[in-house]
């Protein structure tokens, strides 16, 4: 018997989440938590680069990277049949960020350092001002007695940078509606102790000479000094020998510091950076570990024999900017996954026939976060279409193929939500806007299977921070257990 979650237990994943996203500023951190978490409820680590066929077993729980940006975690029922279906959540785990650049460096100008960053998808936005912005990300080092390149994560615990505004006193320039994002959105990460005054103005034109990039010992020449040191003395936290000269070359972030925070008079919102969509990844990913545990999937007093799926969550890289990259949803990380295990539970006899029916008996949620209505602008939202915080999930709909979203998708996981007693909403955009789009379609279209785009809804979508309501995590991991929990019978009534 299939227990859904009680209202205390929705509750008991805000505080988590809070902590998820605070703790996670980068997607290479959040996705070394997820590992982390998978392996402490007994997932197990596959490698890409390895065979699979004897390491998959009947009634295992596995995931898999890509990166160290994406990752795939999937449990297999322990009465699962060749061509049973597949029970799959995607969302994605990027979030709008911005990236510093390869040659970082620049010019001091009045006295201050700067750091080169460009924007990932649509951040660099106004809501970049005058935030306290820290530093973090992947970084590769050499190990020196084995001369292997390995992968350290590291963030740098105090604000590091600031996009700082420019008074209203100034006039017209305080008020440009379109500041240029790569001249007058340059963060601010120092004071230059040189003594020098240099005014900005180039005197030649060796600044714009080729940024050369050879040798891993030429590495850090190219980096701001004292960030090379930084990093290099937070590195030396957890390895005592790590030297500038060891760093081949790293992926830094800058991101927003502010702690994700419960606001509202009753604590009713979360106030966060990164939420779209880390919420919806945090939210699938805790149902696939609640599901696959023998405490919350069943009372043990009553044996079942319908454990005959897979379930499969799938956290992808780069959704926010077309995900066409090798560890973003539009390449064939999911896909082939789902091939690999079903070969190797097919003791390496799998074939496309298997593959095709696996597909067919499948079921995709794609899982991004929707729009809440917001009070200020109501007559922007399509009567009857505006999501609600601290409600439930809210299926997405749209005529123009942006999402998956159609009649028989929306009715199963209606039937889903009655099982579970959770309550879905809707959202649609008006024929005046434009719909965003999501991971759904590429997906289910690569795969051939049924799928529906459905989210939990939030305000301020695309800034610096965003509102959720602090049920929402939890009520999202409600949902998204009782689609694991419930998929089989629910499956059973359509033909």
């Amino acid at each position: 018997m299939k227990n859904s979650l009680s209202t205390a237990e929705v509750a008991s994943y805000t505080q988590p989440f809070l902590d998820f996203i605070t703790e996670n500023p980068t997607v290479f951190h959040a996705v070394d938590t997820v590992a982390r978490r998978l392996e402490s409820h007994g997932f197990t680590k596959l490698l890409s680069r390895e065979q699979w066929k004897n390491k998959i077993k009947k009634g295992g729980k596995y995931f898999v990277e890509r990166n160290g940006s994406s990752v795939i975690a999937f449990a297999v029922g322990s009465n699962y049949e060749r061509g049973n279906g597949a029970a799959v959540i995607a969302a994605h785990i990027d979030a709008l960020t911005t990236k510093v650049k390869p040659i970082p460096t620049k010019p001091t100008k009045a006295g201050y350092i700067q750091l080169g960053i460009a924007p990932y998808a649509g951040a660099l936005n106004k809501t970049w001002w005058d935030r306290d912005l820290g530093i973090g990300g992947k970084v590769l080092v050499k190990d020196r007695s084995t001369g292997k390149i390995q992968t350290k994560l590291v963030k740098l615990d105090h604000p590091i940078a600031r996009i700082p505004t420019l008074a209203p006193h100034f006039g017209a320039a305080a008020y440009d509606p379109n500041p240029n994002p790569e001249t007058q959105m340059v963060p601010i990460i120092g004071l230059d102790r040189s003594g020098a005054q240099d005014t900005g103005a180039l005197s030649d034109m060796s600044s714009l000479s080729t940024g050369l990039l050879q040798g891993d010992s030429l590495f850090a020449s190219t980096q701001p000094p004292r960030l090379v040191n930084a990093i290099t003395q937070k590195l030396k936290t957890d390895d005592s020998a790590t030297k500038a000269s060891d760093i081949i070359n790293w992926e830094l972030e800058v991101f927003d510091t502010q702690p994700a925070q419960l606001g509202g008079l009753d604590k009713e919102f979360i106030f966060a950076p990164r939420i779209d969509d880390k919420l919806c990844s945090y939210a699938a990913i805790e149902a696939l570990v609640a599901s696959t545990s023998d405490s919350s999937t069943q009372d043990d007093s009553q044996p079942t024999d319908d454990d005959k799926i897979i379930k499969i969550v799938g956290c992808f890289d780069d959704e926010e900017i077309g995900s066409l990259l090798r560890q973003g949803a539009r390449s064939n990380f999911l896909p082939s996954t789902i091939e690999r295990i079903v070969a190797a539970l097919a003791g390496g006899q799998g074939s496309p026939d298997l593959v095709s029916q696996t597909f067919a008996n499948g079921f995709m949620i794609s899982a991004d976060v929707s729009h809440a209505v917001n009070p200020n602008y109501l007559d922007v939202y399509l009567e009857k279409h505006a999501p609600q915080l601290n409600v439930g999930v809210a299926v997405q709909a749209d005529p123009n193929g942006h999402t998956t979203t159609n009649s028989v998708s929306t009715a199963f996981l209606q039937r889903v939500a009655e099982k579970c007693d959770s309550k879905l909403q809707v959202f649609q955009i008006r024929n005046d806007s434009r719909s965003g789009g999501t991971v759904g379609p590429m997906l289910s279209s690569a795969m051939g299977m049924r799928a529906i785009d459905a989210g939990l809804p939030q305000l301020s979508m695309h800034s610096i921070r965003a509102t959720v309501g602090s049920l929402d995590p939890g009520l999202g991991v409600k949902l998204f257990k009782g689609f694991f929990d419930h998929f089989e019978e629910v499956d059973a009534e359509f033909t």
